[in-house]
């Protein structure tokens, strides 16, 4: 006999990270990404509400938004996703000794390839919009190449242009704000800074990746079980 969902079987549900190293899991082994364990977690989802659930990693580490836009048509527009991660600035804000004093891509130019990715998204049907901050580094010592702040000074900018993005978007635009969870476990007293991330004081380790999937996972769960439940694709 054939089961009913077998004759009329639904789309897969697309989910598509679209970040740097920070969503690439750079540094640890590939399982304890929380990518990773977000897609495993979402797999179990999907057959708890039997439904295919499609989990798309196009994450390249280095990337700026600068270069994630180039690879917009093929990575996420071609693909139409029905949920879009997004996560960059940690080398936007970043300086090399090369660009003189110029950070890799502007603040100006920042926030406006973020609204860009998060445009392009929904004009290609994009349902829900996750736009991530970045979590704190330990980098708050030395100076940046030709600058006056040091990275995380930097990296912290970038965070409150992250958030300014988000403020002005609709509503199935949400901001998941990974610095502010950092902070919270910080002055909680749960983990220290330096447990959460690699010898380079940049990528998370595997306790900061923990935390990543302990903070984002529960909210990416909540939307996407809403558009199982409303049937909105």
């Amino acid at each position: 006999m054939t089961e009913k969902n077998d004759l009329h079987p639904q789309k897969p549900l697309r989910v598509f990270f679209f970040g740097d190293s920070i969503c690439f899991g750079q540094g640890i082994s590939i399982h304890k990404g929380w990518v990773t364990r977000i897609s495993a977690s979402l797999s179990e989802l999907g057959l708890q509400y039997q439904r295919n659930i499609v989990v798309i990693n196009a994450s390249h580490s280095g990337n700026t938004t600068r270069q994630a836009l180039e690879r917009m048509p093929y990575d996420i527009q071609s693909q139409s996703p029905d949920a879009l991660i997004i996560q960059f600035g940690m080398n936007d804000c970043n300086y090399w000794e090369t660009d003189k004093g110029n950070p890799r891509v502007s603040p100006n130019a920042f926030a406006a390839n973020l609204q860009e990715i998060i445009v392009r998204s929904l004009n290609f049907g994009t349902k829900a919009v996750f736009l991530h901050t970045n979590h704190p580094t330990g980098r708050d010592q030395e100076q940046l190449h030709h600058a006056t702040l040091t990275y995380q000074e930097s990296n912290k900018q970038y965070n409150k242009l992250i958030r300014e993005v988000a403020r002005n978007q609709p509503e199935n635009v949400y901001l998941n704000d990974i610095e502010a969870a950092f902070f919270a476990h910080i002055k909680g007293g749960r983990r220290n800074l330096a447990d959460l991330l690699l010898p380079d004081q940049l990528h998370p380790s595997e306790k900061g990746h923990s935390l990543y999937f302990e903070t984002v996972f529960p909210i990416i769960k909540e939307r996407l079980e809403l558009m199982i439940q409303n049937d909105a694709i």
